[in-house]
């Protein structure tokens, strides 16, 4: 028989566990905003990345690098460069670089490089430098200079590769140069179908001649981290070339099976080093 003194020891141990059970629940209750603040300042820790184009294109050319890092959970900003002087352009990514709050992993392909290796000198918030079969030029270096007798560029005569607008000759620093569709479809754009080709021999935007001969400045891949890739059948930037500059800047170096446009026909491996990047500098 079941006497009152165990009908209240039994009442006891139901409210007992009862108790328990909501204290449970409120303890989980109280780290729910934690468990959020965490994965908010884990999202928050991600640099942003800034993108720079290079010449004969504009900042559509990232459109497969920005979504996959936008995948990614990181904040992206395919920057419009002016490509009227390595000077000038530099100058206006710092402009926008001040505007970008926290840690940058800062990118360049072709002659954006070069622009970022301007810009990004003495910013602190800058924590990487990217390079895309880039110019990761010194002081006192220009883009045309470098390139070297194997590049596309480096014709005996640069009207069988360039059209001058205006057509004056001799070009003045502020000629624009548009590839000729012959250079587009057999050295710049390989890679890309027939199609792809038309699409970017029409569309190209041109540089300047200044952004070509401006000789560069103090450059930041010596005090920032660097990383590069290396386009294995890059013809406007020679691989050796690359190769020789990513040495001297002590970047960590991947190679890709792609030409000048692996940004476009690779933008899985560009991404995976830049976050590779992003990674190993901030958080």
């Amino acid at each position: 028989m079941t006497g009152p003194i165990h009908q209240v020891a039994l009442l006891l141990r139901r409210r007992l566990k009862t108790a328990a059970i909501l204290v449970a629940v409120l303890a989980l209750a109280s780290l729910t905003p934690s468990l959020s603040a965490v994965a908010q300042e884990s999202r928050v820790a991600k640099p942003t990345v800034v993108l720079v184009h290079g010449v004969w294109a504009d900042a559509s050319s990232w459109e497969g690098v920005v979504a996959r890092l936008q995948d990614d959970g990181y904040t992206v900003k395919a920057v419009a460069n002016p490509l009227r002087s390595l000077t000038g352009d530099a100058a206006y990514l710092r402009t926008i670089l001040e505007t970008v709050p926290g840690p940058v992993v800062l990118v360049g392909h072709s002659y954006g490089g070069a622009v970022v290796t301007n810009a990004a000198t003495g910013n602190l918030n800058i924590k990487a430098l990217v390079y895309v079969n880039s110019f990761a030029l010194d002081a006192g270096e220009t883009t045309l200079g470098v390139v070297g007798p194997d590049s596309a560029l480096s014709a005996a005569d640069p009207t069988t590769v360039f059209d001058f607008v205006p057509a004056t000759l001799p070009p003045s620093p502020t000629t624009d140069l548009y590839l000729k569709k012959s250079v587009v479809f057999t050295a710049f754009a390989t890679g890309l179908s027939s199609d792809q080709k038309a699409v970017v021999a029409a569309s190209q935007r041109p540089p300047a001649l200044a952004a070509g001969i401006e000789p560069s400045g103090t450059p930041a891949w010596r005090t920032i981290p660097s990383w590069f890739l290396i386009g294995t059948r890059d013809q406007i930037i020679p691989p050796d070339v690359q190769r020789g500059m990513a040495k001297r800047a002590g970047s960590t170096v991947t190679e890709f099976d792609a030409g000048h446009l692996g940004l476009i026909t690779e933008p899985r491996t560009v991404t995976r080093v830049i976050e590779q990047a992003a990674r190993a500098t901030v958080g």
